[in-house]
């Protein structure tokens, strides 16, 4: 009988796919999902609440003070509750989405989001979907998968994500926007968006979702 790794890492820039395909796959292998993203994104929500700056040592003691749980749904869904709070429904609004690249660049911040990311990984079987998780937080997983795909398609997916949202909003300003956060990502000094030595890259330019996840799970089971 084959033993599936416990700890899935999968990474990527934004917008490569790696939400969507990690919901799935955790669904389909019966495991917890977490997107780390969304912890960043309700950090971010707490600091513009709270009116804390958005780098340096406030934004650090305001992470290690705040109290996140990740609610588990089953079928791979989740709630984020900050401080006895669900933010889950704030965390994609445009303030939001402005400012976390900005955030989840600061060093000292991420040093406590990562003991709460393995915190949480300790619980059990997971899918966990970042920017650093094959490199920082789950170095031992089992199995790291980093999706990329060239910006224009990720731009291009986005547009189409929001406009069935009924967002109004441009493809060159979502273009723009990712080109930002791509430059931000991989050139921030500490846990920069890089593949793990180990990782299994997978392109995902013009390949649908469900061909992702399954190549995916033919790379837990050993046949991809």
């Amino acid at each position: 009988m084959k033993s599936f790794p416990s700890q899935i890492a999968i990474d990527g820039p934004v917008a490569s796919g790696k939400t969507v395909v990690g919901r799935i796959l955790a669904r389909r292998l019966g495991y917890r999902f977490l997107d780390t993203g969304l912890m960043y994104r309700a950090i971010t929500w707490l600091a513009l609440k709270e009116g804390v700056p958005l780098e340096g040592a406030p934004l650090t003691e305001l992470a290690a003070k705040a109290r996140i749980r990740v609610v588990d749904q089953g079928e791979g869904n989740s709630r984020i509750i900050v401080n006895g709070v669900d933010v889950t429904d704030e965390l994609r609004s445009p303030v939001v989405e402005g400012a976390v690249s900005v955030v989840s660049a600061a060093a000292g911040l991420r040093e406590v989001m990562v003991e709460h990311q393995r915190a949480i990984a300790r619980e059990g079987a997971i899918v966990m979907v970042g920017r650093d998780i094959g490199t920082v937080v789950l170095p031992d997983a089992g199995l790291k998968v980093f999706l990329q795909a060239s910006v224009a398609e990720r731009a291009s997916r986005r547009y189409r994500e929001l406009r069935e949202m009924g967002k109004e909003t441009s493809y060159k300003a979502i273009l723009d926007n990712l080109r930002e956060r791509d430059a931000l990502d991989s050139q921030r000094a500490y846990a920069p968006l890089q593949p793990a030595e180990d990782a299994r890259i997978l392109d995902t330019d013009g390949i649908g979702v469900e061909e992702v996840v399954e190549r995916v799970l033919a790379m837990v089971d050993g046949t991809g």
